[in-house]
Protein backbone atom coordinates (compact mmCIF):
# COMPACT_ATOMS: atom_id res chain seq x y z
CA UNK A 1 0.00 0.00 0.00
CA UNK A 2 1.27 3.98 -0.73
CA UNK A 3 0.93 5.34 2.35
CA UNK A 4 1.43 9.45 3.14
CA UNK A 5 1.45 10.44 6.27
CA UNK A 6 1.30 14.15 7.25
CA UNK A 7 2.21 15.67 10.14
CA UNK A 8 3.15 19.59 10.97
CA UNK A 9 6.23 18.82 12.66
CA UNK A 10 8.84 15.94 12.32
CA UNK A 11 11.90 15.04 13.00
CA UNK A 12 14.29 16.99 14.42
CA UNK A 13 11.38 18.54 16.07
CA UNK A 14 11.30 16.62 19.24
CA UNK A 15 7.26 16.09 20.46
CA UNK A 16 4.55 13.18 21.23
CA UNK A 17 3.22 13.48 18.03
CA UNK A 18 6.67 13.51 16.18
CA UNK A 19 7.43 10.03 18.16
CA UNK A 20 4.24 8.52 16.91
CA UNK A 21 4.57 9.05 13.14
CA UNK A 22 7.82 8.15 13.46
CA UNK A 23 7.06 4.89 14.94
CA UNK A 24 4.38 3.73 12.85
CA UNK A 25 6.00 5.06 9.61
CA UNK A 26 9.23 3.03 10.46
CA UNK A 27 6.77 -0.16 10.89
CA UNK A 28 4.73 0.15 7.95
CA UNK A 29 8.19 0.17 6.15
CA UNK A 30 8.76 -2.91 7.66
CA UNK A 31 5.89 -4.49 6.54
CA UNK A 32 6.98 -3.50 3.04
CA UNK A 33 4.21 -0.14 2.36
CA UNK A 34 5.52 2.51 0.55
CA UNK A 35 5.55 5.46 3.30
CA UNK A 36 5.92 8.78 2.88
CA UNK A 37 5.93 11.31 5.83
CA UNK A 38 5.19 14.75 4.23
CA UNK A 39 5.89 18.26 6.88
CA UNK A 40 6.75 21.15 7.24
CA UNK A 41 10.13 22.74 5.96
CA UNK A 42 10.56 24.99 9.38
CA UNK A 43 14.32 25.33 9.32
CA UNK A 44 15.99 24.94 5.81
CA UNK A 45 16.02 21.12 6.26
CA UNK A 46 16.78 18.74 3.37
CA UNK A 47 13.64 18.73 1.25
CA UNK A 48 13.80 14.93 1.06
CA UNK A 49 15.47 12.33 3.10
CA UNK A 50 15.32 8.78 3.60
CA UNK A 51 14.78 7.42 7.76
CA UNK A 52 14.30 3.80 8.33
CA UNK A 53 12.97 2.62 5.62
CA UNK A 54 10.37 5.64 4.66
CA UNK A 55 10.95 8.49 2.79
CA UNK A 56 10.66 12.35 4.37
CA UNK A 57 9.64 14.98 1.96
CA UNK A 58 9.41 18.69 3.77
CA UNK A 59 7.44 21.32 1.62
CA UNK A 60 7.86 25.00 1.84
CA UNK A 61 6.78 26.82 5.04
CA UNK A 62 5.55 29.94 4.37
CA UNK A 63 5.69 31.06 8.60
CA UNK A 64 4.89 29.34 11.94
CA UNK A 65 1.81 30.87 14.05
CA UNK A 66 1.51 30.41 17.68
CA UNK A 67 3.86 27.46 17.06
CA UNK A 68 1.66 25.95 14.15
CA UNK A 69 3.41 26.03 10.51
CA UNK A 70 1.57 27.36 7.68
CA UNK A 71 2.75 25.17 4.85
CA UNK A 72 0.09 25.28 1.97
CA UNK A 73 2.73 23.50 -0.18
CA UNK A 74 1.57 20.12 1.18
CA UNK A 75 -1.22 19.80 -1.14
CA UNK A 76 1.53 20.02 -4.22
CA UNK A 77 2.70 16.29 -2.73
CA UNK A 78 -0.55 14.99 -2.54
CA UNK A 79 -1.13 13.92 -6.25
CA UNK A 80 -3.90 12.39 -8.41
CA UNK A 81 -2.58 8.00 -8.32
CA UNK A 82 0.29 8.71 -5.69
CA UNK A 83 -1.07 7.83 -2.84
CA UNK A 84 -3.57 4.77 -1.64
CA UNK A 85 -4.12 6.59 1.73
CA UNK A 86 -3.76 10.11 3.39
CA UNK A 87 -3.13 10.10 6.58
CA UNK A 88 -3.16 13.30 8.82
CA UNK A 89 -1.91 14.24 12.62
CA UNK A 90 -3.22 16.77 13.95
CA UNK A 91 -3.24 19.37 16.09
CA UNK A 92 -1.32 21.67 15.15
CA UNK A 93 -3.60 22.46 12.60
CA UNK A 94 -3.64 23.14 8.80
CA UNK A 95 -1.41 20.96 7.74
CA UNK A 96 -4.63 18.36 7.93
CA UNK A 97 -6.45 20.59 6.09
CA UNK A 98 -4.32 20.86 3.56
CA UNK A 99 -4.17 17.02 3.28
CA UNK A 100 -7.97 16.87 3.32
CA UNK A 101 -8.10 19.11 0.52
CA UNK A 102 -5.42 17.41 -1.23
CA UNK A 103 -6.42 14.18 -0.86
CA UNK A 104 -10.04 15.23 -1.68
CA UNK A 105 -8.97 16.32 -5.17
CA UNK A 106 -6.93 13.61 -5.86
CA UNK A 107 -10.05 11.29 -4.90
CA UNK A 108 -8.19 9.40 -2.26
CA UNK A 109 -9.48 8.28 1.28
CA UNK A 110 -8.43 10.39 3.72
CA UNK A 111 -7.62 9.69 7.61
CA UNK A 112 -6.76 11.63 10.85
CA UNK A 113 -5.56 11.11 14.05
CA UNK A 114 -6.43 13.44 16.50
CA UNK A 115 -4.39 13.84 19.17
CA UNK A 116 -5.27 16.20 21.56
CA UNK A 117 -7.49 19.56 22.24
CA UNK A 118 -6.22 23.15 20.92
CA UNK A 119 -5.21 25.07 23.23
CA UNK A 120 -3.60 28.81 23.23
CA UNK A 121 -2.86 30.63 26.34
CA UNK A 122 -3.71 34.18 25.11
CA UNK A 123 -6.38 36.70 26.04
CA UNK A 124 -8.10 35.43 22.95
CA UNK A 125 -7.64 32.00 22.54
CA UNK A 126 -10.84 30.45 23.10
CA UNK A 127 -12.50 32.98 20.75
CA UNK A 128 -9.16 32.01 18.11
CA UNK A 129 -9.65 28.02 18.43
CA UNK A 130 -13.56 28.25 18.28
CA UNK A 131 -13.46 30.24 15.16
CA UNK A 132 -10.95 27.80 14.07
CA UNK A 133 -13.02 24.35 14.92
CA UNK A 134 -15.94 25.86 12.95
CA UNK A 135 -14.21 26.77 9.80
CA UNK A 136 -10.70 24.83 8.80
CA UNK A 137 -11.37 22.11 11.56
CA UNK A 138 -14.68 21.01 10.50
CA UNK A 139 -13.96 20.86 7.09
CA UNK A 140 -11.20 19.08 7.74
CA UNK A 141 -13.03 16.15 9.96
CA UNK A 142 -15.82 16.24 7.57
CA UNK A 143 -13.42 14.86 4.61
CA UNK A 144 -12.56 12.38 6.66
CA UNK A 145 -13.42 8.36 6.24
CA UNK A 146 -12.08 7.82 9.46
CA UNK A 147 -11.10 9.66 12.52
CA UNK A 148 -8.58 8.37 15.44
CA UNK A 149 -8.51 9.68 18.72
CA UNK A 150 -5.67 8.24 20.96
CA UNK A 151 -7.83 7.90 23.98
CA UNK A 152 -11.19 6.97 24.73
CA UNK A 153 -11.47 9.95 27.18
CA UNK A 154 -10.93 11.93 23.74
CA UNK A 155 -13.09 10.23 21.68
CA UNK A 156 -16.67 10.23 23.93
CA UNK A 157 -15.30 14.65 25.08
CA UNK A 158 -13.55 16.32 22.68
CA UNK A 159 -15.59 18.65 21.35
CA UNK A 160 -13.99 18.69 17.97
CA UNK A 161 -14.50 15.17 17.03
CA UNK A 162 -16.63 13.04 19.55
CA UNK A 163 -19.79 13.29 16.84
CA UNK A 164 -18.13 11.32 14.39
CA UNK A 165 -17.70 8.16 16.30
CA UNK A 166 -13.80 8.37 15.90
CA UNK A 167 -11.67 5.04 15.72
CA UNK A 168 -9.91 4.65 19.11
CA UNK A 169 -5.66 3.35 18.97
CA UNK A 170 -3.48 4.57 20.64
CA UNK A 171 0.13 5.73 20.63
CA UNK A 172 2.48 2.89 20.28
CA UNK A 173 5.58 2.94 21.64
CA UNK A 174 8.42 0.50 19.99
CA UNK A 175 9.22 -2.32 23.07
CA UNK A 176 11.93 -3.62 20.64
CA UNK A 177 14.02 -0.19 21.32
CA UNK A 178 12.68 0.58 24.46
CA UNK A 179 13.64 -2.10 27.13
CA UNK A 180 14.68 -3.70 30.22
CA UNK A 181 18.17 -4.64 29.61
CA UNK A 182 19.25 -1.37 28.16
CA UNK A 183 22.40 -0.35 30.37
CA UNK A 184 22.17 3.07 32.20
CA UNK A 185 25.34 3.09 34.03
CA UNK A 186 27.08 5.36 31.32
CA UNK A 187 23.97 7.98 32.15
CA UNK A 188 25.03 8.43 35.91
CA UNK A 189 28.75 8.70 35.38
CA UNK A 190 27.93 11.58 32.61
CA UNK A 191 25.67 12.85 35.37
CA UNK A 192 28.43 12.18 38.69
CA UNK A 193 25.56 10.09 40.19
CA UNK A 194 26.20 7.49 42.47
CA UNK A 195 24.77 4.09 42.53
CA UNK A 196 23.30 4.43 45.21
CA UNK A 197 21.71 7.75 44.26
CA UNK A 198 17.64 7.67 43.42
CA UNK A 199 16.99 9.28 40.43
CA UNK A 200 13.34 11.33 39.20
CA UNK A 201 13.38 11.26 35.45
CA UNK A 202 10.98 13.51 33.45
CA UNK A 203 11.34 13.63 29.48
CA UNK A 204 9.73 16.45 27.54
CA UNK A 205 9.84 19.35 25.76
CA UNK A 206 10.27 22.62 28.65
CA UNK A 207 6.59 24.42 27.77
CA UNK A 208 4.37 25.82 30.52
CA UNK A 209 1.50 22.61 29.84
CA UNK A 210 4.28 19.76 30.90
CA UNK A 211 3.68 21.59 34.36
CA UNK A 212 7.95 20.92 34.92
CA UNK A 213 7.74 23.99 37.38
CA UNK A 214 5.83 21.57 39.81
CA UNK A 215 8.10 19.10 39.13
CA UNK A 216 11.05 21.59 40.31
CA UNK A 217 9.25 22.60 42.93
CA UNK A 218 8.31 19.08 44.23
CA UNK A 219 12.14 18.63 44.23
CA UNK A 220 12.31 20.40 47.52
CA UNK A 221 10.40 17.83 49.28
CA UNK A 222 11.82 15.03 48.01
CA UNK A 223 15.45 15.90 49.88
CA UNK A 224 18.63 13.65 48.76
CA UNK A 225 17.23 12.36 45.43
CA UNK A 226 18.13 13.53 42.04
CA UNK A 227 16.50 14.82 39.19
CA UNK A 228 17.12 14.58 35.45
CA UNK A 229 15.19 16.79 33.28
CA UNK A 230 15.66 15.87 29.42
CA UNK A 231 14.49 18.43 26.70
CA UNK A 232 14.43 21.94 25.77
CA UNK A 233 11.72 24.62 25.20
CA UNK A 234 11.03 28.45 25.78
CA UNK A 235 10.45 27.70 29.44
CA UNK A 236 13.55 26.53 30.17
CA UNK A 237 15.01 29.86 31.54
CA UNK A 238 12.10 29.96 34.28
CA UNK A 239 12.48 26.94 35.55
CA UNK A 240 15.69 27.09 36.21
CA UNK A 241 14.92 30.08 37.78
CA UNK A 242 12.89 28.20 40.05
CA UNK A 243 15.25 24.98 41.05
CA UNK A 244 17.32 28.15 42.09
CA UNK A 245 14.67 30.22 44.06
CA UNK A 246 13.47 26.89 45.68
CA UNK A 247 17.87 25.91 46.62
CA UNK A 248 17.49 22.44 44.29
CA UNK A 249 19.53 23.52 41.42
CA UNK A 250 22.57 21.22 43.08
CA UNK A 251 19.93 18.36 42.49
CA UNK A 252 18.17 19.24 39.79
CA UNK A 253 20.01 18.67 36.53
CA UNK A 254 18.97 20.11 33.31
CA UNK A 255 19.84 17.84 30.07
CA UNK A 256 18.82 19.14 27.49
CA UNK A 257 17.87 17.67 24.51
CA UNK A 258 19.38 14.17 23.53
CA UNK A 259 19.59 11.73 20.64
CA UNK A 260 16.92 9.63 20.43
CA UNK A 261 19.37 6.57 19.97
CA UNK A 262 20.37 7.93 23.91
CA UNK A 263 16.76 8.06 24.79
CA UNK A 264 16.43 3.97 26.45
CA UNK A 265 19.34 5.06 28.88
CA UNK A 266 18.47 7.74 30.13
CA UNK A 267 15.00 5.68 31.05
CA UNK A 268 17.27 3.29 32.60
CA UNK A 269 19.43 5.31 34.69
CA UNK A 270 16.35 6.43 36.35
CA UNK A 271 14.57 4.95 39.35
CA UNK A 272 11.31 7.02 38.82
CA UNK A 273 9.68 8.50 35.81
CA UNK A 274 7.39 11.75 36.21
CA UNK A 275 4.70 13.21 33.77
CA UNK A 276 3.48 16.63 35.60
CA UNK A 277 1.61 17.80 32.99
CA UNK A 278 -1.36 20.24 33.88
CA UNK A 279 -3.67 20.72 30.16
CA UNK A 280 -5.65 18.76 27.65
CA UNK A 281 -2.67 19.13 25.50
CA UNK A 282 -0.89 16.18 26.88
CA UNK A 283 -4.11 13.35 25.83
CA UNK A 284 -1.58 10.76 25.85
CA UNK A 285 1.73 10.94 26.99
CA UNK A 286 3.82 8.69 25.07
CA UNK A 287 7.14 9.55 27.01
CA UNK A 288 5.35 7.24 29.96
CA UNK A 289 5.01 4.61 27.79
CA UNK A 290 8.01 4.59 27.09
CA UNK A 291 9.39 4.55 30.63
CA UNK A 292 7.04 1.79 31.17
CA UNK A 293 8.32 0.26 28.38
CA UNK A 294 11.93 -0.19 29.96
CA UNK A 295 10.11 -1.41 32.96
CA UNK A 296 10.17 1.92 35.05
CA UNK A 297 7.70 2.84 37.45
CA UNK A 298 5.85 6.08 36.62
CA UNK A 299 3.84 9.20 38.51
CA UNK A 300 1.59 10.85 36.25
CA UNK A 301 -0.97 13.73 36.69
CA UNK A 302 -4.39 12.25 37.60
CA UNK A 303 -5.75 14.30 33.85
CA UNK A 304 -7.79 12.95 30.95
CA UNK A 305 -6.17 10.92 28.61
CA UNK A 306 -2.83 10.09 30.30
CA UNK A 307 -4.63 8.44 33.59
CA UNK A 308 -5.94 5.64 30.82
CA UNK A 309 -2.80 4.74 30.55
CA UNK A 310 -1.39 4.46 34.11
CA UNK A 311 -3.87 2.22 36.54
CA UNK A 312 -3.55 3.62 39.76
CA UNK A 313 -1.00 1.28 42.12
CA UNK A 314 -0.84 -0.91 39.15
CA UNK A 315 2.21 0.46 36.64
CA UNK A 316 2.33 3.68 38.42
CA UNK A 317 0.79 6.36 40.44
CA UNK A 318 -1.44 8.90 40.25
CA UNK A 319 -0.88 12.58 41.52
CA UNK A 320 -2.95 15.85 41.92
CA UNK A 321 -2.27 18.17 39.04
CA UNK A 322 -0.82 21.60 39.86
CA UNK A 323 0.03 20.02 43.60
CA UNK A 324 3.64 19.72 43.98
CA UNK A 325 3.32 18.14 47.46
CA UNK A 326 1.28 15.27 46.36
CA UNK A 327 3.46 14.80 43.36
CA UNK A 328 6.17 14.39 45.81
CA UNK A 329 4.50 12.09 47.81
CA UNK A 330 3.70 9.96 45.74
CA UNK A 331 7.78 9.82 44.21
CA UNK A 332 8.39 9.36 47.89
CA UNK A 333 6.16 6.52 48.13
CA UNK A 334 8.35 4.76 44.94
CA UNK A 335 11.72 5.89 46.05
CA UNK A 336 11.01 4.39 49.17
CA UNK A 337 9.51 1.35 47.77
CA UNK A 338 12.33 -0.97 45.34
CA UNK A 339 10.31 -3.97 45.92
CA UNK A 340 7.25 -1.51 45.15
CA UNK A 341 9.06 0.13 42.05
CA UNK A 342 10.07 -3.82 40.63
CA UNK A 343 6.91 -5.32 40.81
CA UNK A 344 5.28 -2.19 38.72
CA UNK A 345 7.92 -1.73 36.41
CA UNK A 346 7.22 -5.47 35.17
CA UNK A 347 3.59 -4.53 35.23
CA UNK A 348 4.33 -1.36 33.18
CA UNK A 349 6.38 -3.61 30.91
CA UNK A 350 3.77 -6.22 30.38
CA UNK A 351 0.91 -3.80 29.70
CA UNK A 352 3.01 -1.75 26.99
CA UNK A 353 3.58 -5.42 25.48
CA UNK A 354 0.19 -6.13 25.30
CA UNK A 355 -1.37 -2.97 24.10
CA UNK A 356 0.87 -0.41 23.12
CA UNK A 357 3.15 -2.10 21.20
CA UNK A 358 4.17 -0.64 17.55
CA UNK A 359 2.78 -3.79 16.20
CA UNK A 360 -0.89 -3.82 17.86
CA UNK A 361 -1.13 -0.30 16.86
CA UNK A 362 0.14 -0.65 13.35
CA UNK A 363 -2.07 -3.80 12.91
CA UNK A 364 -5.39 -1.72 14.04
CA UNK A 365 -3.76 1.41 12.02
CA UNK A 366 -3.86 -1.33 8.77
CA UNK A 367 -6.79 -2.42 9.80
CA UNK A 368 -8.56 1.05 9.35
CA UNK A 369 -6.48 1.64 6.10
CA UNK A 370 -8.01 -1.65 4.49
CA UNK A 371 -11.27 -0.42 5.17
CA UNK A 372 -11.55 3.09 4.23
CA UNK A 373 -9.86 2.10 1.19
CA UNK A 374 -12.69 -0.73 0.27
Amino acid sequence: MRIALVTPWFHPHVGGVESHVRSLAAELARRRHEVVVITSNYAKLPEREEVDGFVVERAKCLTVVLRTPVSPAIRRHITPGRFDVVHAHSPPPLSSYYAAKAAERSNVPFVVSYHCDLELPTVFGRALIGLYEATYGDATVRRAAKLIAGTETYAATSRAIWRFSPEVIPSPVDSRWFRPDVDGAWVRARWNLRPDDKVVLLVARIVPHKGIEHLVEAAKHVPGAMFLVVGEGPFLPEVRRLAAEFGVEERVHFVGRVPFRDLPSYYAACDVFVLPSVSRLEAFGIVTLEAMATAKPVVVSDIPGVREVVTNGVEGLLADPVNPEDLAAKIRTLLDGPELRGEMGQRGRQKVETKFGIVQVTDAVERVYRLVVR
